[in-house]
């Protein structure tokens, strides 16, 4: 009798790890494979489910499998797909009007894109080309996307593959209020401190500088930000040299830190920014981007442009859906109401944990800063075991920080509930719990 053999079927991560590249990141030890979702939570091809409390790195802004953006789509691709900028197109009228009206830029004008990434490239392309000047200012900590120009203004080594770029790039401080050399300051003199810093670095350039761009939270580097009026401030001193304001709004925008519907508004400024950046939440996980600028900023291109799939039927009409169930069911008020009750409960579940440096936020978008027990180090280790720890309790959750740092970062959907923000801050508390123990008992 001659002998079989059986060859294993390769499982979906041997078939990811052959085709795929290798530092596409994926999570946990064991990853999963996320087969569908309802409101706030998804489920796995195990059929383990789990509270979503990131959102596909907060872009299921509502909720998942919401009707509203599901019959939107699906009605939409029933009729056309595909159309390009090349022709007139309904949606993409209709959604840039509600956004240009929402943003607060004064005779603005909106173009598509397909990402957040894309969108920071144009806004880029159009600060630099408006102003004749390829110097950014950017801060320190920041992340803006990961094409050739945006990775160039990355103030994040551990999401800047290549030193090389099209752009001349100078850093500010005031990203990171509780670390770095005006940690020690109280707001007011950790703002005079930045503002001081902005005005030595300005003194120091050759010719005009295109433009500051910032994300009113920084959201890879850990949800951390400056004070409130940092940018007030600095948008002071670059309005004395003609420097544009570009914020990025991909992942502060459509309400999510509750007290306002875009991030700079917390900052007091005399007037809105004069580009405005978005994308992941507008279309609750179809591909939408954008940017908003005024008038004589969004025309300045004297060369041909168009987008073949930014400003799609399909997704404008998800966006319109979305952004339109975000606004009737004010969302922006529930992430302000549950948001401050899920931050109260995470400080009350972590009261105690050495683990826990800081439980930091806005809204429903917190970071929850993890050190080494004991010590003001930051541990990445702490972070990736509470990141599968909590995956074992039922909560999704995502990390970031600036290199070497731990930092657990929960942005759930806007429809969260008061009940799930309990059950999830519960399930975290105890994840770091077990996550301290296992770190002190070696």
């Amino acid at each position: 009798m001659s002998e079989t053999t059986t060859t294993a079927v390769p499982t979906l991560l041997d078939r990811h790890r052959a085709v795929l590249p290798e530092w596409l990141t994926l999570y946990y030890g064991r990853p999963i494979e996320l087969t569908h979702g309802v409101g706030r939570y998804v489920w796995d091809a195990e059929g383990n489910r789990y509270l979503d409390f990131f959102g596909g790195i907060l872009t299921t802004m509502t909720a998942h499998a919401l009707p509203e953006v599901a019959g939107a789509v699906a009605e939409q691709a029933g009729r056309l797909l595909h159309g390009s900028t090349l022709y007139l197109n309904r949606p993409m009228v209709e959604l840039a009007e509600r956004i240009a009206a929402l943003s607060g830029i004064p005779d603005a004008r909106v173009f598509f894109t397909t990402s957040g990434t894309e969108a920071n490239d144009t806004a880029l392309l159009l600060a630099t080309a408006h102003r004749r000047s390829n110097q950014v200012l950017a801060m320190r900590n920041g992340y803006h996307g990961r094409s050739f120009s945006a990775v160039g203004i990355t103030g994040n080594s551990g999401w800047a593959p290549t030193s090389l770029s099209p752009l001349r790039t100078l850093y500010v401080h005031g990203g990171v209020r509780t670390r770095g050399p005006f940690a020690d300051l109280d707001d007011a003199g950790f703002v005079a401190a930045c503002v001081a810093d902005l005005r030595d670095l300005l003194a120091q350039t050759r010719g005009g500088v295109a433009a500051l761009i910032a994300e009113p939270i920084q959201g890879v580097g850990g949800f951390t930000s400056g004070p409130d009026g940092l940018f007030a401030a600095f948008r002071e001193v670059l309005d004395e040299h003609g420097i544009l304001w570009i914020s990025d709004e991909v992942q502060t925008g459509w309400g999510r830190t509750g007290d306002h519907f875009w991030g700079w508004q917390a900052h007091g400024a005399s007037g809105p920014p004069d580009l405005l950046t978005f994308a992941k939440g507008l279309g609750n996980g179809m591909s939408i981007g954008g940017v908003v600028a005024r008038a004589e900023v969004m025309n300045c291109l004297d060369a041909n442009s168009i987008s073949t799939f930014g400003g799609s039927p399909v997704t404008m009409r998800a966006g319109l859906a979305n952004l339109g169930y975000l606004l009737e069911h004010d969302l922006p008020g529930n992430a302000r109401r549950v948001g401050g009750l899920l931050i109260e409960r995470l400080r009350a579940a972590t009261a105690g944990l050495s683990v826990v440096r800081e439980v930091r936020g806005r809204g429903l978008m917190i970071g929850v800063e993890l050190v080494a027990p004991g010590t003001d180090e930051p541990s990445p280790e702490a972070a990736a075991l509470a990141l599968e720890a909590a995956r074992e309790g039922g909560v999704l959750i995502g990390r970031g920080g600036a290199p070497g740092a731990g930092v657990l970062r929960i942005a759930p959907p806007l429809s969260l509930t008061v009940a799930e923000a309990e059950q999830g801050a519960e399930a975290v508390g105890r994840a770091l719990a077990a996550v301290e123990s296992r770190l002190r008992d070696g």
